[in-house]
């Protein structure tokens, strides 16, 4: 996994710009306006995701639109995987052990 791509990721503004493309491609004008930033600030994060690769930009007549790449998108989630499992596991037991837990508490009921 690229650093630059752990580096985009990082900054909350760029996070935004990429939920706003998940419902496809957009102008920097939308992105700009919907993210509360600058237009020149927001063609800031979207050369920074451009350069980590997990946007891509195509022309459209006057303006140019952003998508994202979904390649980057399935390497980062192919590499969370592990992590994914250690952590449902984690919580499968939490909640067996609550459920444990919620039985004994109705056994030692009085009522």
């Amino acid at each position: 996994m690229a650093t630059a791509v752990w580096s985009a990721l990082a900054d909350p503004s760029r996070r935004a710009i990429l939920d706003r493309l998940l419902h496809g491609p957009r102008p920097v004008g939308d992105l700009a306006r919907e993210c509360g930033l600058s237009q020149p600030g927001a063609s800031k994060h979207l050369r920074v995701l451009r350069e980590a690769g997990l946007v891509d930009v195509r022309r459209d007549a006057q303006r140019r639109l952003y998508a994202i790449r979904p390649a980057p998108m399935a390497e980062l989630d192919a590499w969370l995987a592990p992590y994914r499992r250690l952590w449902n596991a984690r919580l499968d037991a939490l909640g067996d052990r609550l459920d444990a837990q919620a039985t004994d508490d109705r056994k030692g009921d009085p009522s």
